[in-house]
């Protein structure tokens, strides 16, 4: 009997679990779309500037798309 009264505790402690899970890859998810949008919106007349902005733009997509993120056309 003491299993079937820890199971609901266990189950509570898991989905709570999920919940802190989940919200820490939104939280993620949204610091890395302000991070492209802000490489987005630079504009710099340097081929270096650019191809290190370019370089960024692509590592962050990565990230994002690891957390299930894809672009939005």
């Amino acid at each position: 009997m003491t299993q079937q009264a820890q199971s609901p505790v266990r189950s509570s402690e898991g989905s709570a679990a999920a919940q802190m899970a989940e919200a820490d890859r939104k939280r993620q998810r949204q610091a890395l779309e302000l991070q492209r949008e802000r490489i987005l919106s630079e504009r710099t007349s340097s081929p270096h500037r650019r191809e290190a902005l370019g370089q960024a733009l692509a590592a962050i997509e990565e990230k994002l798309a690891e957390l299930g993120w894809s672009i939005h056309v």
